[in-house]
């Protein structure tokens, strides 16, 4: 029996999707734990379902890139300030900031100088660009959480605490998938050659992809008649960007469109067009070979250009190490480009058993029970791993 006078608060703040699907799977670790926790802060369907009380829309902090959030940076800054005066006046426990780190590490940062505890779950991307946040974490926050163990190595010298707890799609998901059983539950042919498109999760990644992902596949649907194609589109607004720029093209060509249900799309699919993001790490958990595009606008690029470090930019090839998909992106998003890779892929056997092999040696490295060893270091940090609540 616990002598606690009060229920375990919780502060927490996610800003897109899959920061979303984190904080409900932590949300409800911790709950298995301390059943009368309370969450609130800024969290999406997933999170509130889980039971946060969210003080403001999620889709608010969906913003992506230097010159898309620079619309939106007054209502950002003005939300922050008005967190950082919540969680200030009704201090929190602890305070977890989910990704988003453009928005959570300045709150943290506040909230960590006020004597609040504070832990960010996921690293931000510093092997891209912004290396300076490798020093700037120890500033911001007591604990960093990451989802992949190379990032552990980034932090190695800096006062900051630092655990590995893996990804949680990586124990959901099986080591081995059936792409005819996905096929029959998405009502598409068994024996045609089938590509997965993924043009992204935001309105505007759909805008400046839909294109050229179109046009890949009437190149390919050319020398290839019998291909069929499946697009996973997010959400309506993502749908909608879609079928626009669809009707500028060939609409006879043999394509279904979903909306959601990407997971099982990639998992029908000899082989996947995705934009650079969360997809590309689903895909490579389900064993499926795959192109990485992406197309960012260009300032925004060429912002990128002069901080980034890296040669690469894909999960799959961060985690293993070396160049295993490619990646096109920018001015190389052309139809043969794109196409070409596509077709090597469906036809080249022995790569894809190669990339299999790669990708489940991967999956198993991260399979780490992220959800429950995420809750474990919350509660470590706020002092209630050892005792079970009532």
């Amino acid at each position: 029996m616990s002598d606690r006078i009060h229920p375990l608060h919780v502060g927490i703040v996610a800003g897109e999707a899959s920061g979303d699907a984190l904080g409900a799977g932590l949300i409800q670790a911790i709950r298995e734990r301390e059943p009368h926790a309370i969450f609130e802060g800024v969290g999406g369907p997933r999170m509130i379902d889980a039971g946060c009380f969210s003080l403001y829309p999620m889709e608010r902090l969906s913003v992506m890139g230097i010159t898309e959030v620079a619309k939106h940076l007054p209502a950002l800054l003005r939300m922050r300030r008005d967190l950082y005066a919540h969680f200030a006046g009704t201090p929190p426990d602890i305070f977890i900031g989910i990704d988003a780190p453009d928005f959570n590490l300045g709150l943290e940062r506040r909230l960590k100088h006020a004597g609040i505890r504070t832990l960010h779950y996921v690293s931000p991307s510093v092997w891209a660009w912004r290396r300076y946040r490798v020093r700037r974490m120890a500033q911001c926050c007591d604990c960093l959480l990451t989802l992949f163990p190379f990032e552990e190595d980034l932090y190695r010298q800096q006062p900051v605490q630092v655990r590995c707890v893996g990804h949680p799609l990586a124990d959901q998901l099986a080591d081995e998938i059936n792409p005819a059983t996905a096929r029959h539950h998405l009502g598409l042919p068994q024996e045609a050659p089938l590509v997965a498109m993924l043009p992204g999760s935001r309105r505007d990644e759909v805008q400046r992809l839909a294109g050229p992902f179109i046009q890949t596949a009437l190149w390919c649907w050319k020398l290839m008649p019998d291909m069929r194609f499946v697009v996973a589109l997010a959400n309506r607004e993502c749908r909608g960007a879609f079928e626009k720029e669809l009707r500028r093209h060939d609409e006879s060509l043999p394509l279904t469109l979903l909306s959601g249900r990407s997971l099982e799309a990639m998992a029908a699919a000899d082989a996947v067009l995705l934009a650079c993001g969360t997809a590309a790490l689903e895909c490579m958990l389900l064993k499926r070979p795959m192109v990485v595009a992406y197309r960012m606008s260009p300032l925004t690029y060429q912002i990128a250009r002069l901080l980034t470090g890296a040669r690469s930019y894909s999960l799959p090839n961060l985690l293993a190490g070396r160049p295993v998909v490619r990646e096109i992106i920018q001015r190389g998003l052309t139809a043969e480009k794109l196409g070409g890779e596509i077709l090597r892929l469906i036809n080249n056997h022995r790569l894809t058993r190669e990339l299999e092999a790669i990708f489940s040696g991967i999956h198993t490295e991260l399979r780490r029970d992220a959800n429950r060893s995420a809750a474990a270091a919350v509660l470590d940090m706020v002092g209630r791993n050892d005792v079970q609540s009532a």
